[in-house]
């Protein structure tokens, strides 16, 4: 069995550790620094728990000692402390975040590192950029490379038309920060929560716009070889408009713990959401400029004895996937693995990342299956 940590008890942190100890192949200790968050898990005799806080470097690579790998469901704040002491550790160090600056550094620690160092191993940044590669790699020469990616409420009821689904911290720095694009074959920053669009999937009208992390590492993959590259967040309509007057007009960009605890207390959360995943390639094949497209919809459902929504159980079978990969030694193991690299079939094909391949009426009774 292989001996992981998991850091964080949040609910993708949860999520994760129900998905690893019920496989058999993992021995799994999940950390926070709260102790309440741990007595509030499922009681599991295949899962430890440890009081742990990640910003004590000592205490980190003492708990790293030993271990497989590292698997980072923590705030993204706290990514390169973890990151650098699995270095310091020798441990294989994977992670969720969507903050571009924190993956520049994981990537300068890959370097000649002796194990294997996955950031963004989630839905966007993570899965998309799988599916991306895949339909890349049908065209001769590619044109134009568009994500979309979005985990909203089922049922919205709020001028927002949202619900918190992920963390709050997260969504506003994918708000906030400058977004990676390539444009007109020039690599790029653009705004966030610019260039909104509106689009039509099932019926169903949404509109898109600029959020930052979501592209992982897809601008240098594709630097010279495309001359469109971006990715946008999904939403509902009147989203971004509302956001942008909270953050620009009100100024609350300058205030994200003030914006934090608003949201927090006036959205509540669900578990019945939708993840979107939209996306498309252009390019040449046979001498036409053609098109492929892949969409994915996949619904909250019960796991574990319990429901989980969505944003959950993509992104936690999003890490777990890779975990396994590299377990199995289908990935390199030692240096940076960009997440594109990576074989939509393989993935597929997973334990864990096979809720990506289900049609969305049956993801939920595969799912119940899989518990």
């Amino acid at each position: 069995m292989k001996d992981v940590l998991v850091i964080g008890a949040g609910k993708i942190g949860q999520t994760i550790v129900d998905l690893l100890a019920r496989s058999g192949d993992y021995r799994v200790t999940i950390a926070d620094r709260a102790p309440p968050a741990l007595a509030a898990l499922p009681r599991d005799a295949e899962v430890r728990t440890l009081t742990l806080d990640a910003t004590d470097g000592a205490a980190l690579r003492s708990a790293l000692q030993g271990r497989f790998a590292v698997l980072s469901a923590a705030p993204w704040q706290l990514t390169v402390r973890i990151a650098e002491a699995a270095r310091d550790a020798g441990v294989h160090y994977l992670d969720l975040t969507e903050d571009v600056a924190s993956t520049r550094r994981i990537r300068e620690l890959a370097e000649g590192a002796a194990r294997a160092f996955i950031p963004q191993c989630g839905l966007a940044p993570g899965f998309v950029s799988i599916a991306a590669a895949e339909l890349m790699r049908r065209f001769e020469r590619l044109d134009s490379v568009r994500l979309r990616v979005g985990a909203l409420p089922a049922y919205p009821s709020n001028a927002l038309n949202y619900n918190l689904t992920w963390s709050t911290d997260g969504v506003i720095n994918e708000y906030i920060e400058p977004c990676d694009a390539i444009v007109d074959g020039r690599r790029c920053t653009v705004p966030a929560l610019e260039e909104r669009e509106e689009f039509s999937l099932d019926g169903v009208l949404y509109e898109a716009f600029n959020t930052s992390g979501g592209l992982g590492t897809l601008c240098e993959t594709l630097a010279g070889r495309v001359r469109t590259l971006n990715y946008r967040t999904i939403r509902y309509p009147g989203h971004a408009a509302i956001m942008k007057a909270l953050l620009h007009d009100l100024r609350l960009k300058d205030r994200r713990e003030v914006l934090k605890d608003i949201l927090e207390n006036a959205l509540p959360a669900t578990l019945q959401d939708v993840v979107i995943v939209f996306v498309t390639v252009s390019g040449w094949r046979g001498g036409r400029l053609m098109q492929d497209t892949y969409a994915r919809k996949i619904y909250s459902a019960p796991f574990g004895g319990e429901q989980r929504s969505a944003i959950q159980i993509t992104t936690a079978s999003s890490i777990c996937a890779m975990l396994d990969l590299l377990a199995q030694g289908r990935l390199p193991m030692a240096g940076f693995v960009r997440q594109e690299d990576v074989g939509l079939a393989d993935f597929l094909a997973n334990r864990f990342g096979g809720v990506y391949a289900e049609p969305a009426a049956a993801a939920a009774p595969a799912l119940a299956r899989a518990a």
